[in-house]
């Protein structure tokens, strides 16, 4: 009887235990990587209008990084990460860490994706107006 006792509290005590731990965070399409079809890695949603600046940066976009990052910054599985994701918020990675990206390439960190190479042809006006599309982007899907 002793020893049922003791293992009903020692179960009761691991429960409580357990129920204190804290959950896994909850994640969403905005804030973490998922395969989607057609090697897509995160779904976009699109702003219902963008400013004057982020539709030239998507032009500039679509010219010089959709290739790798995807179209609206979705990311390619196998290919370059989305941009449209948490890890690329402005309080982790700010404005010049784009600027210095696409001048002068990027060791991979976050991402199994490899090395980002610079990018040729592109100018820092360009850059200013490419990041403007993007932050637009993450504003629409929470990411501020």
């Amino acid at each position: 009887m002793k020893s049922t006792i003791a293992i009903a509290a020692i179960l009761v005590a691991g429960g409580v235990g357990y129920a204190m731990w804290p959950a896994p965070p909850q994640t969403t399409t905005t804030d973490t990587a998922i395969n989607t079809e057609n090697g897509v890695l995160a779904n976009v949603l699109l702003p219902e209008t963008l400013s004057q600046n982020a539709q030239i940066g998507q032009l500039a976009f679509e010219a010089k990084c959709a290739a790798c990052h995807g179209l609206n910054a979705a990311g390619q599985d196998g290919v370059a990460p989305p941009l449209v994701h948490v890890i690329y918020e402005p309080s982790h990675h700010g404005d010049e860490a784009f600027q210095r990206a696409a001048a002068m390439g990027v060791r991979g960190h976050h991402w199994p994706f490899g090395d980002m190479p610079p990018v040729e042809g592109i100018t820092r006006g360009d850059v200013t107006m490419i990041i403007a599309y993007i932050r637009e982007l993450q504003r629409a899907n929470g990411i501020n």
